[in-house]
């Protein structure tokens, strides 16, 4: 069975795509998860994330942008960006512990994303659970 750090990371692939461009990967969520064996109760978690995050992307960028000390938005990552609105999205419309989605946004980054990553993504969402 999938744990919940392999369905965050199944999402955060979800979101990279959508980031890109690709909106329609939305209609291929279920197969995706599918092919990486995100089943049951791991695949409703994850669909509940993609599809918040992506219903309040707005909301949580606005929540980026507002803690950027350096450049905008758009110098962020895409893989970055994905790690930081799944997080976002779980700290400020899911009912998860806080010092568990950082810490997951950040071995995540650790895997996935640039050297500077966590570190990056760390100061935003500690500015962020603040609020």
């Amino acid at each position: 069975m999938a744990t919940r750090t392999q369905a965050r990371e199944s999402v955060i692939g979800l979101l990279y795509a959508y980031d890109l461009g690709n909106e329609e990967i939305a209609k291929f969520v279920d197969e995706i998860l599918e092919e990486k064996k995100i089943r049951n109760s791991q695949k409703e978690f994850a669909l509940n994330l993609f599809n918040g995050t992506i219903k309040n992307v707005e909301v949580i960028d606005e929540q980026i942008i507002a803690f950027i000390t350096q450049g905008t938005i758009d110098d962020v990552g895409s893989v970055e960006k994905s790690i930081l609105r799944l997080a976002i999205y779980e700290i400020l419309f899911e009912n998860l512990s806080k010092a568990i989605v950082i810490n997951e946004a950040i071995e995540l980054a650790k895997r996935l994303a640039s050297d500077g990553a966590p570190k990056f993504i760390n100061a935003i969402l500690d500015q962020i659970k603040k609020v």
